[in-house]
């Protein structure tokens, strides 16, 4: 799945000012990655967006980790 996220998400300068979301629709990863971050379960995610599929869910999670995936951080001392 981690290869085929791009199957999943999209970026429009029409469709929420460009900020990443599920193909075809208006949900924001943002949104997603934010409620799985406080705790929303995959089920109610699903039963609150019944636009949303697992597979939807999962490329979120990935498209995050690809994001941050090779940032390089440097500690000041």
């Amino acid at each position: 799945m981690n290869q085929n996220w791009q199957l999943h998400i999209s970026t429009d300068p029409k469709v929420m000012f460009g900020k990443p979301v599920v193909k075809g629709t208006r949900i924001p990863v943002e949104l997603i990655l934010e409620k799985i971050a406080h705790g929303e379960s995959v089920e109610y995610l699903l039963q609150s967006y019944p636009r949303l599929t697992r597979e939807d869910i999962t490329a979120c999670q990935f498209y995050a980790l690809q994001s941050v995936k090779n940032d390089l951080v440097f500690a000041i001392a």
